[in-house]
């Protein structure tokens, strides 16, 4: 049994509420899931485009996270589809704006700079852009939900550059099981290689002897 003191042999894993690129995540799925049903047009194919990019990457934070006690290999993949699913969401979300002539903020405007102070809290959630998601128009929405995906891929790329460097130093429960299996096998091999050879030189060194 696993003890604060003594962990059990899986490490903690799954907490993924915690992670702020979760809850980013989460936020832009409810915003594109609000602009999709009330920006576009009904049967427009993009609205189940956007709302499963939207998903795809708020799911997969949730699987890598609960992957890492037994992989890390496996959750920085699944960070990873994270990431390119999100990628694909602001393409959406820019291309909205593209065709119809809509303005795309610029990274350092008053409104972008706003909607990122909005984000600085310890916890955010949809209720915090509520007020403006729910009463500004289809221009306003899309230019909040790519700043908000902005900061969540952000938050993604520290994520896996860590996940990266945590799989070189320790590996996860699987990384971990095959390293040793492989050094046994590698130490098995070379004390075998190592016996045949003192067996030719005993060999070899008799039929000398013999000789002699």
């Amino acid at each position: 049994m696993s003890t604060p003191e003594k962990p059990g042999f899986i490490p903690p894993h799954g907490h993924y509420q915690a992670l702020l690129s979760y809850q980013k995540s989460e936020v832009v799925y409810d915003i594109t899931f609000y602009f999709s049903h009330n920006f576009l047009a009904r049967g427009d194919r993009t609205i189940d485009q956007m709302i499963q990019a939207a998903r795809s990457g708020k799911q997969n934070i949730v699987e890598g996270s609960k992957a890492s006690g037994t992989s890390k290999e496996m959750e920085i993949k699944l960070t990873n589809v994270a990431r390119a699913s999100l990628e694909e969401l602001l393409m959406d979300f820019r291309d909205f704006l593209r065709v119809r002539g809509l303005r795309l903020w610029a990274k350092d405007s008053k409104e972008a700079r706003f909607v990122r102070k909005l984000g600085n809290k310890s916890h955010v959630t949809y209720e915090t852009y509520r007020e403006f998601v729910e009463t500004r128009s289809a221009e306003v929405v899309a230019n909040i939900a790519i700043c908000l995906i902005h900061q969540t891929n952000y938050l993604l790329d520290q994520q896996i550059r860590r996940l990266e460097q945590d799989f070189l130093n320790e590996g996860g429960l699987r990384e971990r099981m095959t390293a040793p299996a492989y050094s046994t096998e590698l130490r098995q091999i070379r004390i075998l290689a190592h016996e045949r050879v003192q067996q030719c030189q005993c060999s070899r060194h008799g039929r000398v002897g013999r000789r002699g």
